[in-house]
């Protein structure tokens, strides 16, 4: 039996580096209750962009790219060790954290975001990272498409780790890679939330015969700060509840074992047998013995896509 963790927290919203160490002090919060595989929500780090679901798409144009830019300025950038402290912070308590982060990427153009899960395992070291394929609606004004080139499922202290991010559970192929893959722990952190997302969990849980633990994100209008552009208009209740959370943890076969915590910032927490993931195999194995590979094949390209190549 391993202890794992879902913190169901608001980031300290659009900064960055407050909002890192905030993680930190959860990381060390959760380990100190004996948990082994810590998870944070939907790009905790610094915040989901709830505003574009907010804002008129023409209309206020000056006004999102205000907010934008705050975005942008607060992103990860990986390459230069921005999450450094909780690396060091899952190799000094030897646990597994998955952290979800607004990443900047400074390959190319240097001004495109990507919704970003990374795996951090227990000595430290970064196993993944995996870019949202598909940005919701809206988002795509915000997020670039990420490649399958971290569409992995990684060996950790904890059991088979992989996942998806948010409405990318929804895409059947993107979850029968993971299958195929043999996860053990599928992990969802998302923005979406209630009785269908639960239920989405639970369904995955069944279909993969794995350990769901679904991320939800608990935000209230008061955890937005006073200077952030536009508040008065978009947040004038600060009692509103911008995102109720609904995190839980799902055991293969679908049985809900915690959660869903709605309405409540805090840790999740529960304690799970990885080996039952291989044991509902027995009965239901869709990328194995329940596959017909004589008549449907997935082909999945994981080659890392960019638009520039500079010959030297």
């Amino acid at each position: 039996m391993i202890k794992v963790a879902i913190v169901q927290q608001a980031p300290i919203f659009l900064d960055k580096e407050k909002t890192i160490q905030k993680a930190v002090a959860l990381i060390e919060e959760a380990a100190g209750s004996g948990s082994k595989l810590i998870v944070f929500p939907e790009t905790f780090i610094p915040g989901y962009p709830d505003w574009i679901w907010r804002l008129r798409p023409a209309n206020d144009e000056k006004l999102t790219e205000e907010i934008h830019a705050l975005l942008l300025s607060n992103s990860v950038n990986l390459e230069t060790g921005d999450l450094l402290s909780i690396c060091n912070s899952a190799k000094r308590h030897k646990v597994t954290v998955v952290c979800n982060v607004n990443e900047r990427d400074f390959e190319n153009s240097q001004t495109t975001i990507y919704n970003t899960k990374v795996i951090i395992g227990s000595k430290g070291e970064i196993l993944n990272r995996h870019r949202k394929l598909m940005p919701t609606n809206p988002e795509r004004m915000v997020w670039g498409f990420g490649d399958a080139s971290g569409l992995k499922v990684v060996e950790t202290s904890c059991g088979k780790i992989g996942g998806l991010i948010c409405w990318e559970n929804y895409m059947p192929l993107a979850r029968y890679s993971l299958y195929a893959q043999g996860v053990e722990i599928y992990i969802a952190p998302t923005w979406d939330n209630g009785d269908t997302w639960v239920s989405s969990m639970r369904h995955i849980a069944k279909e993969g015969a794995c350990w769901v633990l679904g991320s939800g994100s608990a935000i209230r209008a008061s955890d937005i700060p006073d200077n952030f552009p536009g508040k008065a208009t978009l947040y004038p209740d600060p009692d509103e509840w911008v995102n109720v959370g609904d995190s839980v943890v799902v055991a293969p076969g679908g049985e809900l074992v915690a959660g869903p915590m709605r309405k409540e910032q805090g840790i999740l927490y529960a304690d799970i047998d990885v080996n039952k993931s291989s044991a509902a195999h027995r009965k239901l194995d869709v990328a194995g013995h329940y596959a017909r590979p004589d008549i449907f094949k997935l082909h999945l390209n994981t080659s890392p896509q960019s638009p520039f190549k500079l010959d030297e």
